[in-house]
């Protein structure tokens, strides 16, 4: 693993004000994007294909200019001072574009030499050591496989000891396996005191790594929060009762409560906000008690936060 240099907690080492982008075209990539991100946090962005999630960080790593709006990496802005922040940011993006005929050592050694930094085949070694790529140094990257090579990239990111990195889908293409494998990697980087800032489709990626939310749609940023509260916000229960006799229908004294006849009469369906504790649980299971309405099991299930991000989409688009 890599030595931990954290910080203290909560201290910012991202600030977007404003940001804006409207290219040639007149396509209008971001608008008025405000955002703050808190050292030693990983941040998952969420957005469809063309909500500008690419566009946001190929401002903050330089390689897009923005039309509006102001950036600043651990408190220096990326427009003065792009030579600083730049060095900052490691950038692990979607393609896996690479010199097949290199070795693993030498491109990422070369990597780190981009950034004006003196070489340092001790910290190089500790890369490859934590990315399990060690054994692999030696090995010309066309000999790699896909998810190695995504490793590689990685490396490369980190060849000069950025304190930001931003992966843009970094479990693309890869198996089930090695996605977890990957997110215990992202794990590894956080605690050694790197800030993460992914982009994803998979949503259970975010679902399980990220500190907190942000979702991105045509250009806005929608809604940024912790992970947790998201959830408990926005997610919603669902109760199944399992019913000992089918009824052919719902009981008058039943209706406007928000309860459900399926499975042919055999289930009831009854769907809640998450922040209900309970508190009028307990009177619809005497409601139905009252009505000689008996069940033999229940079972309840939570939003995903997939179900989350879908319900938050078509709200930013109606």
């Amino acid at each position: 693993m890599l030595t931990p240099t954290r910080s203290a907690p909560g201290d910012e080492i991202l600030r977007i004000e404003g940001l804006g982008k409207v290219y040639a075209s007149g396509f209008q990539a971001l608008q008025s994007v405000d955002l703050s991100i808190r050292r030693g946090e990983i941040f998952a962005l969420l957005g469809p294909n063309g909500a500008g999630k690419t566009t946001l960080i190929s401002i903050v790593c330089g390689l897009v200019n923005p039309s509006a709006g102001r950036v600043s990496v651990d408190g220096r802005d990326i427009s003065r001072d792009w030579r600083a922040t730049r060095s900052l940011i490691g950038l692990v993006p979607q393609e896996l574009t690479s010199d097949a005929f290199e070795t693993v050592w030498a491109t990422v050694s070369f990597s780190r030499g981009l950034f004006g930094c003196a070489p340092d085949p001790a910290h190089i070694e500790k890369v490859l050591r934590a990315l399990s790529l060690w054994d692999k140094k030696d090995n010309q990257l066309r000999t790699l496989s896909g998810g190695m090579k995504r490793r590689v990239l990685i490396a490369k990111a980190l060849s000069h000891e950025p304190r930001l990195l931003f992966l843009d889908e970094p479990t693309a293409g890869v198996d089930v396996e090695l996605r977890r494998d990957m997110w215990n990697l992202v794990r590894q980087l956080r605690e050694s005191g790197v800030t993460i800032i992914l982009t994803t489709h998979y949503i259970e990626e975010a679902e399980e790594m990220a500190d907190r939310i942000g979702v991105i749609n045509r250009g806005r940023l929608v809604l940024v929060r912790e992970k947790a509260e998201l959830m408990r916000e926005l997610g919603r229960k669902h109760l199944t009762l399992q019913l000992q006799h089918a009824l052919p229908e719902l009981p008058p004294a039943l209706h406007g409560l928000g309860l459900e006849l399926g499975a042919d009469g055999a289930e009831l369906h009854y769907t809640y906000d998450t922040q209900d504790q309970g508190a009028g649980m307990g009177a619809l299971l005497e409601k139905l008690r009252e009505q000689g309405v008996a069940f033999r099991d229940l079972r309840t299930t939570e939003s995903s936060l997939e179900d989350i991000f879908v319900g938050l989409l078509h709200g930013s688009q109606a």
